[in-house]
């Protein structure tokens, strides 16, 4: 059973979690990089640079949320950055983070379904997706949907919380993660679920060597996974 943000109401996860984010929207950006401790900046700098020999013409941000990744992205000098997300709470908060920045001319926030990608085949030079895949209702379709529409030869690089091994650290993460976390979350965003959801989504994640198999699935050639700050975090790469 897949994990929801809203376990005693109706709906697919897909529109929980568009209704979620939609609540949170508002204080996403500073939560993000509060319960962070502004480390998530550094690991979307260190994930772009994945790309830099690629030097993609046109990104898709997958889950772009208020555009944060996209807006990382532009360090490629690429010509355009597509966002999509299912929440239009997120993306109105991204247009008006783009336009006060004048970005709104190389970077677009559409509304569209992570599964089912509103482009033709063969589209991008990169498909980028910043802590959006732990949340698709069925990770297999959108990750098949992403080597869709990218290019032969084109990358992927996707940056997802894991889960830490080593001891005292995965110990602690678990404390901060499970007990911290979500009170904080709750306390400013005002949305009890949304920051009790967060944990329970990545402990159900395959991280690892386990979502490696599923990029390979799905026709991921050269699969890479590389964990950051002992582990919290990974990049994962792949290849059409």
């Amino acid at each position: 059973m897949s994990v929801v943000p809203y376990k005693d109401k109706q709906g697919s996860k897909k529109e929980q979690v568009a209704t979620m984010f939609d609540n949170i929207s508002g204080n996403y950006d500073f939560l993000n990089h509060f319960l962070s401790l502004g480390i998530d900046i550094a690991w979307r700098k260190k994930a772009i640079r994945q790309l830099k020999d690629l030097q993609p013409k046109q990104i898709l941000d997958i889950a772009t949320g208020t555009g944060d990744f996209a807006i990382e992205a532009l360090a490629l000098k690429p010509d355009k950055v597509t966002g999509v997300d299912i929440s239009e709470g997120m993306l109105a908060v991204g247009r008006q983070k783009m336009k006060k920045k004048g970005l709104d001319q190389k970077i677009e926030l559409l509304s569209g379904d992570s599964e089912a990608l509103q482009f033709e085949d063969n589209k991008f030079d990169a498909v980028i997706v910043s802590f959006g895949v732990r949340n698709f209702e069925h990770l297999e379709k959108g990750l098949a949907d992403m080597y869709r529409v990218l290019k032969p030869g084109g990358r992927t690089v996707i940056l997802e919380f894991s889960k830490p091994k080593s001891f005292p650290f995965k110990q602690l993460y678990h404390f901060y993660f499970k007990w911290i976390l979500p009170k904080i979350g709750n306390t400013i965003s005002k949305d009890q679920a949304a920051y009790t959801y967060l944990p329970e989504s990545v402990r159900a994640f395959p991280d690892g060597q386990n979502f490696l198999e599923i990029l390979e699935k799905v026709g991921f050639k050269n699969t890479q996974c590389k964990p950051l700050t002992l582990g919290i975090s990974s990049i994962y790469i792949g290849t059409k």
